[in-house]
């Protein structure tokens, strides 16, 4: 089964609320892109860019075309425990 996000919010820093398409959502903390390095990767050390993301196919995106797979979220934040069935969008 494919899995996109249907909807992407950010919290603050570099957390964002995400609900998947089979209805299962969760808090994300993507802060660990800090890490990476390269051309791609530097503008998301700065928050303000971290909070431009959008959803492009169901993929969270950035401007510069950097996107995460809705499918490896959607594991890593299952395997975490962090994704609950018909959960409730944090404010």
């Amino acid at each position: 089964m494919t899995v996109l996000v249907r909807t992407l919010r950010h919290i603050g820093g570099w957390t964002f609320w995400v609900e998947f398409s089979d209805g299962m959502a969760g808090e994300w903390d993507y802060a660990r892109v800090k890490d990476r390095v390269g051309p791609m990767a530097a503008p998301l050390k700065d928050e303000a860019y971290v909070a431009r993301a959008f959803l492009e196919d169901g993929a969270p995106t950035w401007p510069n075309g950097w996107d995460v797979s809705p499918e490896a979220l959607y594991a890593e934040l299952s395997a975490a425990g962090s994704l609950k069935p018909g959960a409730v969008a944090v404010k």
